[in-house]
């Protein structure tokens, strides 16, 4: 498992250092593979969101031990079961790798933070969909954004704290 782990944080090193150069004038190493990891897995929520709510979920409501849950809201769940563990595997090995907050501490804090965007999801989604009417996949595209804002600056400033100043 150790070696897996090795291969694929190299690939994605590899890869994020041959796209970064031509970034590199306007933001630090560090922000960039923050963006780039984000914009990775951010894609692959929205994917994930998308054929959930069109093709697993064809657009019905689930009914699920007593729960009536919307389309919608279950294809954020869907999405975020996937996404969160790819989310904290490449902000703990990608991003911010001098932290020194042990493994088990920093799944927690990610939880929290991620907790946190739950809601924020929850909250976005019911509001644009439910009330303003807004297709969900346009929805979850607006809500992303906030999203993001709210989880950089927590994951930053509280899940992977590094030890040394920003680069």
């Amino acid at each position: 498992m150790l070696k897996l782990h090795e291969i694929i944080s190299q690939i994605i090193f590899k890869l994020i250092d041959w796209v970064y150069p031509v970034f590199q004038k306007v933001m630090s190493l560090k922000i960039f593979r923050y963006a780039a990891c984000g914009v990775a897995n951010t894609v692959l929520d929205i994917l994930l969101f998308f054929v959930s709510y069109n093709y697993i979920l064809h657009k019905e409501i689930i009914h699920f031990i007593g729960l009536s849950i919307s389309p919608h809201i279950a294809s954020f769940i869907i999405s975020f079961c996937i996404t969160f563990p790819i989310g904290f595997y490449l902000s703990r090995y990608v991003v911010f790798q001098e932290t020194a907050v042990p493994k088990r501490k920093q799944l927690m804090k990610y939880f929290f933070v991620v907790f946190g965007c739950i809601v924020l999801n929850y909250i976005f989604l019911k509001l644009f969909v439910d009330y303003f009417g807004w297709y969900p996949t346009i929805a979850k595209i607006v809500t992303t954004f906030f999203v993001v804002i709210f989880s950089y600056t927590s994951q930053k400033n509280f899940t992977f704290k590094s030890v040394a100043p920003d680069a």
